[in-house]
C-alpha cells in the first residue's frame, strides 16, 4: 500500500560530488579519454561525458568531481565505476575507495488534484514559503527536517529538491501531504 502512494515519485536527477584521486592531471585525461573536453578559458575543469548510464561528470585537477544527472542510485555508482576506470586507462591513479556521495536530488510528484496556491500561502507557515505569481508560476515551501525544498504548482505537480536519498524525499512528499490535507 505504502508503494502506490509514491508511484507517481520519479526521479528527474542526482547530484554526487567528493574526491576520486588526490591529484588529476586534466590534459592527459581529456587526451587520452573519448568524450572529454577541456577549455580551461570557460572553465576550470574538464567535463567528461558516459554514454552509459547517461551521466556528465565535472572533473578538477585537486581530484574532486561532480557527477550530474544520473536518474538513479545505481546509474551514480555506474557512472562512478565508469570514472575509476577511465582514470585507470589514462594512466591516473584513484583512490582506493573514492570519496563521493549523493548530495542533491530532484524529484517530480503528481499529488493527483489541483492546488488553490493563494489559499496555500494563507494556510502554511508563512516564514517557509514564498509565492509571487507575478515572477514564477509555483509557490516554494521549505521543509525544516528532513531539509527540502517543494515546488508546488497549481496542476498539483510539484519538484522535491535538496534530499540526499529517496527516504528524504518521500519524508518531503508526507510533510506536504500533511500540510494539504485540509486544503481544498
Amino acid at each position: 500500500m505504502a508503494d502506490k502512494k509514491y508511484e507517481s515519485l520519479k526521479i528527474e536527477n542526482i547530484v554526487a560530488s567528493g574526491v576520486i584521486a588526490e591529484s588529476i592531471d586534466l590534459v592527459e585525461f581529456s587526451n587520452k579519454v573519448e568524450n572529454c573536453e577541456l577549455n580551461k578559458k570557460r572553465f576550470p575543469g574538464a567535463v567528461y561525458r558516459i554514454a552509459d548510464p547517461k551521466v556528465a561528470c565535472l572533473i578538477f585537477s585537486s581530484g574532486k568531481i561532480v557527477l550530474t544527472g544520473a536518474r538513479s542510485e545505481t546509474a551514480v555508482a555506474d557512472g562512478l565505476a565508469a570514472i575509476v576506470k577511465s582514470l585507470k586507462t589514462a594512466g591516473i591513479e584513484p583512490l582506493k575507495e573514492p570519496k563521493v556521495a549523493v548530495t542533491n536530488m530532484v524529484c517530480s510528484y503528481n499529488l493527483g488534484r489541483t492546488i488553490n496556491l493563494t489559499k496555500l500561502t494563507v494556510t502554511l507557515d508563512v516564514e517557509n514559503i514564498e509565492y509571487e505569481p507575478e515572477q514564477f508560476p509555483g509557490l516554494v515551501y521549505r521543509v525544516k527536517d528532513p531539509k527540502i525544498v517543494i515546488l508546488l504548482f497549481s496542476s498539483g505537480k510539484i519538484i522535491l529538491t535538496g534530499g540526499k536519498n529517496m527516504v528524504d524525499v518521500k519524508k518531503g512528499v508526507d510533510v506536504i501531504e500533511k500540510k494539504l490535507e485540509n486544503i481544498a
